[in-house]
C-alpha cells in the first residue's frame, strides 16, 4: 500500500552544486557516438535469452543501420556468448568499420576468458565495470573507497598488460563505475581518473569512461549536472570519450541522455526500443530520431522503421507498443477531429508549396515517409473522429474532394454508424457508407443526352421537378466504377437542400448520373418511359 507520508521511506535525489551549469544553453548540432547493447544488455534482460539465429540477425541489423559500435556479448559469463563471439569472429563476419566490444566483471579469472573469446578479432573493446555507489561498497562488497578502487585498477592493469602481449588486434578499453548516478563525484572522479591513468590513456590512446544511470534517480537535469561536472574536473579530458549508459527506471532515458550530451557526452550506449534489465535501457531509435526531427542526420538509418521493429519483436520475442515513438503502430495515426482537420489542411497547405518548403505539419514531428510509413494510416475514423479526417481518408482512397457542407453533413451519418457499430471504420468502410448515402443506381439518367447543366435541366424537367443547383463538383476519380464523380447540391422546391453523387465515363455522364441520385434521395421517381433528349449547353 502507498504510504501517506513517502518521505519517510524515500529520500529525493540531492541537487548538484552548479550554479555555472552550461548545458542549459547548449544545442546539439552533430550526434553522439552510438554504441548498441542490444545483443548484451538487451539479450540478459529476456526471459529467454536470443540463440545463436536470432543473436546473428539482430547483428546484421545494426550493422545495416549503422551501428560502428555494437556491445556484442557477456562471453565470461556464458557458452552461448562465448561462441557467439567466436563465430562473428572465425566466420569474418564482422564489417571492417565495425568495432565489437563484451562486457566483463573485474574479476582475473573472467578477464582471460574474455581475451580468449576475442582472439584474432581486428578492432575489439573490453569494457570491465564495478559498482561504485555506498550502499554497494558497504552491502555487496564490504570495503572501503581505497577498496573498490584497487578492484578497478588490478582489472585494468591486467587488462592493459594482456592487450599489449598480444600483437593482432587494435584494443580499445572502456571502464563503467556502474551505479555512477548514485556514487559521490569525488569519487567517480578519483576512481575514473585512476583507471585512466592506469589505462595509460592519451589523445591517440582513449579511455572510454563510461557513467551509467544504472538505476535512474532523479529528473534529468540532476544526471545532465553530474555529467556537465565529470565533463569539466577529469583529468586527461583529452584522453577520454565520455560515455553514458543511461536506464529507463524514472521514464525519463531519453531525456537524460540527450541533456547529457549537452553537458559533454560524447558517446551514449543503448538498445533498439528501449530494451534491457527492469524498465530498459535509454531508447536508441527514439533518441535517433528526435535528432533527425530537428534537423540533425543521426548517423543510423530508420527508413525501414517497421522493419527493424520487425527485427526486434522477433529476436526479443517482447512487442514494440502501438505508441511507441516513431515506430508504433499508431503513432501517425489521428483519430480526434479536430487533430484530423488540422492534418488534412497541413497536407493541403504542402501540396501548393514550394517542393523544398520545411516540414512544417500539424501534429506530425516527422514525415512519416521519411521511416517507410505511407500516409494511408495517418488518419483512422472512429466514434470521436470529425469532417476533416473522413474526407481525407475519402480522397486518399479514391481522389474525391468533398464539398465542406458535404463533409458537415457525412459526418454525422459516419458519427451515427461509429457510434451504432462501435470499432474504427476504414476507408473502404467509409466510402462504402458515403456511396450508400449519396449515390443511387440510375441507368436511365445516363441516356440522356446533352453536356452538362442543359442535360442536368432536362432530366430534372422529365420529372417536373422544381430544382435550383446550389453547387456542382465534378472531378476525375480513381479505383471507383466510373473515370470522373459528380457531386451535386440541388433544393428542389422549397425543400433544404441536399446532396447527390454520380459516377460515369466522363463528366457529363457523372453529372447526370448525380441529378439522377438527387432525385431519388429527394423522394422523386424517375420516369418509366424512354427520357427526352436534352438540351444542348
Amino acid at each position: 500500500m502507498m504510504l501517506k507520508h513517502p518521505a519517510r521511506k524515500y529520500a529525493p535525489a540531492a541537487p548538484i552544486g552548479l550554479a555555472d551549469r552550461r548545458w542549459p544553453n547548449q544545442v546539439i548540432t552533430r550526434p553522439p557516438l552510438w554504441c548498441s547493447t542490444d545483443l548484451r544488455d538487451g539479450n540478459q534482460a529476456l526471459i529467454e535469452p536470443m540463440d545463436q539465429a536470432r543473436k546473428l540477425r539482430m547483428f546484421e541489423t545494426l550493422v545495416r543501420i549503422g551501428f560502428k559500435e555494437i556491445e556484442i556479448a557477456f562471453p565470461s559469463a556464458s557458452q552461448v556468448d562465448f561462441d557467439f563471439v567466436r563465430r562473428l569472429i572465425d566466420e569474418d563476419r564482422i564489417p571492417a568499420d565495425v568495432t565489437v566490444q563484451v562486457l566483463v566483471q573485474a574479476r582475473e579469472e573472467l578477464i582471460d576468458r574474455t581475451f580468449a573469446a576475442l582472439r584474432g578479432a581486428r578492432r575489439a573493446v573490453v569494457h570491465v565495470y564495478n559498482a561504485t555507489a555506498p550502499n554497494f561498497r558497504r552491502v555487496v562488497f564490504q570495503k572501503d573507497r581505497a577498496g573498490v578502487l584497487e578492484i578497478a585498477t588490478r582489472a585494468t592493469a591486467q587488462i592493459r598488460d594482456l592487450a599489449a602481449a598480444d600483437g593482432v588486434t587494435n584494443w580499445g578499453f572502456e571502464y563503467s563505475p556502474e551505479t555512477f548516478s548514485a556514487t559521490e563525484l569525488d569519487f567517480a572522479k578519483e576512481i575514473c581518473d585512476a583507471v585512466a591513468e592506469t589505462w595509460g590513456a592519451r589523445p591517440d590512446r582513449k579511455v572510454i569512461l563510461n557513467l551509467p544511470a544504472t538505476i535512474e534517480r532523479s529528473t534529468p537535469n540532476v544526471y545532465a549536472d553530474q555529467i556537465e561536472w565529470m565533463h569539466r574536473n577529469l583529468a586527461r579530458r583529452e584522453s577520454i570519450v565520455l560515455s553514458v549508459h543511461p536506464h529507463n527506471d524514472r521514464g525519463t532515458a531519453v531525456a537524460a541522455a540527450e541533456l547529457a550530451v549537452m553537458a559533454g557526452a560524447e558517446r551514449v550506449e543503448g538498445c533498439l526500443f528501449g530494451s534491457g534489465e527492469r524498465t530498459g535501457n535509454v531508447d536508441l531509435v527514439t533518441l535517433a530520431l528526435n535528432l533527425y526531427s530537428q534537423g540533425v542526420d543521426p548517423g543510423l538509418d530508420f527508413s525501414d522503421v517497421d522493419g527493424v521493429r520487425a527485427v526486434a519483436e522477433h529476436c526479443t520475442q517482447l512487442p514494440v507498443h502501438p505508441r511507441h515513438p516513431y515506430a508504433g503502430d499508431l503513432v501517425y495515426t489521428s483519430f480526434s477531429g479536430s487533430h484530423q482537420d488540422a492534418i488534412k489542411k497541413g497536407f493541403a497547405a504542402r501540396a501548393a508549396g514550394p517542393a523544398d518548403a520545411l516540414w512544417d505539419m500539424p501534429y506530425l514531428p516527422v514525415d512519416p515517409a521519411d521511416v517507410g510509413r505511407t500516409y494511408d494510416a495517418v488518419i483512422r475514423v472512429n466514434g470521436q473522429s470529425g469532417k476533416g479526417g473522413v474526407a481525407f481518408l475519402i480522397g486518399s482512397a479514391c481522389g474525391l474532394e468533398l464539398p465542406r457542407r458535404l463533409q458537415i453533413e457525412f459526418a454525422r451519418v459516419v458519427q451515427e454508424r461509429a457510434d451504432t457499430a462501435g470499432g474504427e471504420l476504414t476507408a473502404k468502410d467509409l466510402y462504402a457508407l458515403f456511396e450508400a448515402t449519396y449515390r443511387r443506381e440510375a441507368p436511365l439518367a445516363l441516356a440522356f443526352a446533352g453536356r452538362g447543366a442543359g442535360a442536368l435541366r432536362a432530366l430534372f424537367a422529365a420529372v417536373g421537378a422544381e430544382a435550383d443547383v446550389v453547387t456542382t463538383s465534378v472531378q476525375p476519380v480513381r479505383n471507383l466504377a466510373g473515370s470522373h464523380a459528380a457531386i451535386l447540391e440541388v433544393r428542389f422546391g422549397g425543400a433544404p437542400a441536399l446532396f447527390g453523387l454520380g459516377l460515369g465515363d466522363g463528366e457529363d455522364q457523372a453529372l447526370l448520373a448525380a441529378g439522377a441520385s438527387a432525385l431519388e434521395r429527394a423522394g422523386i421517381a424517375l420516369p418509366a418511359a424512354p427520357p427526352l433528349r436534352a438540351a444542348r449547353g
